[in-house]
């Protein structure tokens, strides 16, 4: 019975700690990593490359996730789409979450750059930067903006896991983060419009919050607009074909439908079925990407 009780109450502290990596946000982190190093090569990835790089990226961006949650425990306790959070709720405390993190994203590291290359280490450790300190610290505090100049940070994983594969970054891995750059703030702003008054309560100066929620719907049909012309140009390079062509018209014609119907009849209820098209939007794109390129090469 003794055993049993220390088995389970062990098992619940690794399970709160695994949650202080967003596991959510990590899964679309690692599937788009995934795919960029898919499609850096006509034929197999290596599997050296495939393993490694998956792994140092997601423990690194793991370690990303529990930096945020670190700083934002107190913000996190008031805001009801947090406050379950394991910092908020005291299931681990600050010293604990400061070692899991070192821990964690130095392990990550040390496996790209020893068993994957020194570049991909190298855009992984900037990426953490811009994404734990740069955005987390100083932008989302600061600014409304802080969702479209964060978001340099949050599009680079298919451009890390192009170059752990090829040891480069090229102008078709560029392509990929354009298009998770363009798409993060009609993503995040459809989730900050119906989430508001939360924002408003701990201050936090999201767009709707300092400029009103005409002015983001605005916003994200026009960063839509822009998000469609990005996802135009692989097969305006020949970097796709016809099979992505007609799979991402029909996504951005979806996603193009509900940014209107935000901008002229919004709603609560369909800012948030918006927002949870997004997520289905990107995996469902980066999919028909992968598609296209084996069926070309």
């Amino acid at each position: 019975m003794a055993t049993s009780l220390a088995w389970q109450q062990t098992a619940s502290r690794v399970q709160e700690f695994y949650r202080l990596t967003k596991p959510r946000v990590v899964s679309l982190i690692v599937f788009t990593a995934f795919i960029g190093m898919f499609l850096s090569v006509p034929g197999a990835v290596p599997l050296d490359a495939l393993v490694f790089g998956t792994l140092g990226i997601a423990l690194v961006a793991g370690a990303a996730a529990a930096v945020n949650c670190l700083v934002e425990q107190k913000l996190d306790a008031v805001m009801a789409r947090t406050r379950a959070r394991p910092l908020p709720r005291g299931k681990v405390t600050s010293p604990e979450t400061l070692l899991f993190l070192a821990l964690v994203g130095g392990a990550g590291l040390v496996i790209l750059h020893e068993l994957v290359n020194p570049l991909t280490m190298w855009l992984t450790l900037g990426t953490f930067v811009g994404y734990a300190i740069i955005y987390t610290v100083v932008l989302k505090p600061m600014t409304p903006q802080n969702i479209v100049i964060g978001g340099a940070s949050g599009a680079m994983p298919p451009v890390l896991g192009w170059a752990a594969v090829t040891g480069e970054v090229s102008a078709d891995a560029l392509l990929l983060f354009l298009i998770i750059f363009a798409w993060t703030p009609p993503h995040f702003w459809a989730l900050a419009l119906y989430r508001k008054l939360e924002y408003a309560k701990v201050g936090m100066p999201m767009l709707p919050v300092t400029h009103g929620d005409k002015f983001t719907r605005l916003h994200v049909l026009l960063y839509t607009l822009i998000l469609i012309g990005v996802t135009l140009m692989p097969y305006a390079t020949k970097m796709s074909g016809l099979i992505y062509l007609a799979g991402a018209g029909i996504l951005d014609a979806i996603f193009l439908y509900y940014a209107v119907r935000i901008y002229f009849r919004y709603s609560d209820v369909l800012a948030q079925k918006t927002f949870r098209y997004s997520i289905f939007y990107l995996t469902a794109l980066f999919v028909v990407l992968l598609v296209d390129h084996y069926i070309r090469f």
